[in-house]
C-alpha cells in the first residue's frame, strides 16, 4: 500500500445509513468510498459508525466530519452521494459550509450534493403504487401465506402452471387462504409489473460498483419520462393516475437540469454533446433546452479550465524544481553559448509575437475539450454492450492528457447509495438480530473486513437462485 495510497487528489464519499432490528439506541452510518485505481473502479467500505440518537442532521454531519478529518481528506472531499433523507439536505448544507472556510470546493461545488438516484425511484415507484395498495395487498400476503410453512409451499409447487392460475386451485385446497385477487385484479398487476420493468433495468444499470454508472444514466432516464408521458394517456384509469403522480415526482427531482449526470454522459465517448440535446428535448420544455444545454457545456469548460490550471501549476513546480537540480551546470555555460542562448530566446520572443499579433488570421490552437467535442462519436456494434469508457480514455491519454484525468474523476462519483437489489425493497434495510447484540466495534470490523477481503480475493457475493418449477397439467 506504500504506492498505492488509499487517498489521491480529490475525493468522493458515499453517506448511508441503515437501522437497527432490535436496539433502538443508534443507528449505523455505512460509507463506502469510490476511487480511481489502475483505470477501474472500486467501492470499498472504509467505516462503519454508530451513531447515538437524535438522529438529526448536525448529528450525523458531526459523525461524518470526524471520519474525514481522521483520513485527512476533509480539503479534498470532491462530492458526496446520499439518499434523499431529510437531515442529509442539513448534512450536506453544513459539511459544505464547513470545508469552503478551508479550502476552494473541487469543481466549483457544483458536483458536490449527489442526490442517490436509486433512491429517487423507490420514491417514484412508492408514490405510484398508491393507486394499487390494496391489490398489492392481496399478492403480498397470498406469497406470505404459501411460504409460511413447508407444507403450504408444497401443495402451491403441487398445482403450479402460470401465477393466474395457480391461486384458484389453492383456494380450493386451502380454505384458510381468502385473498384471492379477482382478475380484473391481476390484469392490474400485469400492467403496472410491465411498466415498472423499466425501472427496474435503470435500476439494474446504475447500481454497478465494478463500472462507471455516471455516464449511463441519462438516456434510461429520457426512456422513464418518454414512458411516463405515454402512460399518461393510458387506456386504464388506474394507470393514468398513477403515471400522474409519478410525474409530479419525477419533475420534482429531475425537473432541474442534474450537471453529473449530464457532465459524466458527454464525457462518454458514444455521446458527447449529442446525447444532451436528444435527451433534453423529452426532458425539458422547447424554451429551456438551450438553457440548459448550455449550462452542462459551460459547466464542462469550467471543469476542464480547472483541471488545466492545476496542471499548469504542478509543471511550473516540478520545472522549478528541475531548474534548481540543474543550476551547478547552468552557471558553467561560457559566454559564447551564453550569447547564442539569448539570440535563440530573442528569435523565439519574436516569433511568438509574430504569432500574437496575427491571432485571427492563423488558426487558434484548440484545447482537448475543444477537440474531443468537434470529434465524431464513437459509434459502436448493436450487439455489443461491452464499450469500456475507461479503457477507450486510457487508450487515448496521449490526446487527452488532461481531459482523461478529468474524466476519470468525474465518473468515480458514484450516483447511488444502495445496492439495486435494496431499491424496490418493500421493507427497510436493517441489521439483523444476531449482528445487532454485536459490541458496535465489532460490527465495524466485521463490516469493514468483509468488503475488503470480498475484493481482495475477488469473490463476489452469491445471487439467489430461483427454482425453475415444471409445467403440470391440471385436471
Amino acid at each position: 500500500m506504500e504506492n498505492d495510497p488509499l487517498f489521491t487528489g480529490t475525493e468522493r464519499v458515499v453517506e448511508d445509513v441503515l437501522d437497527e432490528q432490535v436496539r433502538e439506541d443508534g443507528i449505523e452510518e455505512l460509507n463506502p468510498f469510490a476511487k480511481r485505481q489502475r483505470k477501474k473502479t472500486s467501492m470499498r467500505v472504509i467505516n462503519f459508525v454508530d451513531i447515538p440518537p437524535p438522529h438529526s442532521g448536525v448529528v450525523v454531519n458531526d459523525a461524518l466530519y470526524k471520519c474525514l478529518v481522521e483520513w485527512e481528506i476533509e480539503s479534498k472531499l470532491a462530492s458526496i452521494t446520499v439518499d434523499n433523507a431529510s437531515y442529509n439536505d442539513v448534512v450536506v448544507r453544513t459539511l459544505k459550509d464547513s470545508i469552503s472556510c478551508q479550502a476552494i470546493l473541487p469543481y466549483g461545488g457544483k458536483l458536490y450534493h449527489v442526490r442517490c438516484c436509486t433512491h429517487i425511484l423507490n420514491i417514484l415507484v412508492h408514490d405510484g403504487l398508491e393507486e394499487i395498495k390494496d391489490v398489492l395487498y392481496k399478492v403480498r400476503e397470498s406469497v406470505k401465506h404459501v411460504i409460511a410453512s413447508i407444507a403450504r409451499l408444497n401443495i402451491f409447487n403441487e398445482i403450479c402452471k402460470q401465477l393466474k392460475g395457480v391461486f384458484p386451485w389453492y383456494k380450493n385446497r386451502e380454505p384458510s387462504y381468502n385473498l384471492l385477487p379477482s382478475d380484473e385484479e391481476w390484469k392490474k398487476v400485469e400492467v403496472v409489473c410491465s411498466f415498472l420493468s423499466l425501472l427496474n433495468q435503470a435500476t439494474e444499470i446504475i447500481s454497478g460498483s465494478e463500472y462507471p454508472t455516471s455516464n449511463l444514466f441519462l438516456p434510461e432516464l429520457t426512456n422513464i419520462k418518454e414512458a411516463l408521458e405515454s402512460q399518461v394517456e393510458s387506456d386504464y384509469d388506474f394507470m393514468r393516475e398513477m403515471a400522474q403522480r409519478m410525474r409530479v415526482k419525477f419533475d420534482k427531482y429531475w425537473g432541474n437540469c442534474n450537471l453529473l449526470i449530464s457532465v459524466a454522459a458527454a464525457l462518454d465517448p458514444r455521446n458527447k454533446l449529442k446525447l444532451i440535446e436528444w435527451s433534453f428535448s423529452t426532458l425539458y420544455l422547447e424554451d429551456e433546452l438551450v438553457t440548459h444545454t448550455k449550462y452542462v457545456r459551460d459547466t464542462l469548460y469550467e471543469i476542464y479550465l480547472e483541471y488545466v490550471e492545476a496542471h499548469s501549476l504542478n509543471n511550473s513546480q516540478k520545472t522549478a524544481h528541475e531548474s534548481d537540480e540543474n543550476y551547478s551546470a547552468a552557471v558553467n555555460v561560457g559566454p559564447s553559448n551564453t550569447g547564442k542562448n539569448k539570440i535563440f530566446q530573442k528569435g523565439r520572443k519574436r516569433f511568438d509575437s509574430f504569432i500574437r499579433s496575427g491571432y485571427n488570421t492563423f488558426e487558434s490552437i484548440k484545447s482537448e475539450i475543444d477537440v474531443y467535442l468537434e470529434e465524431g462519436v464513437v459509434i459502436c456494434d448493436e450487439e455489443s454492450d461491452d464499450f469500456d469508457i475507461l479503457q477507450w480514455w486510457k487508450a487515448n491519454n496521449l490526446k487527452f492528457r488532461i481531459l482523461s484525468k478529468m474524466t476519470c474523476d468525474i465518473l468515480a462519483i458514484p450516483i447511488t447509495s444502495v445496492a439495486s437489489k435494496s431499491t424496490f425493497s418493500a421493507g427497510g434495510r436493517v441489521i439483523d438480530s444476531y449482528r445487532v447484540s454485536l459490541r458496535t466495534s465489532t460490527v465495524q470490523m466485521l463490516m469493514c473486513t468483509e468488503d475488503w477481503l470480498r475484493s481482495f480475493h475477488g469473490i463476489k457475493r452469491k445471487q439467489k437462485v430461483i427454482e425453475e418449477f415444471k409445467i403440470i397439467d391440471l385436471p
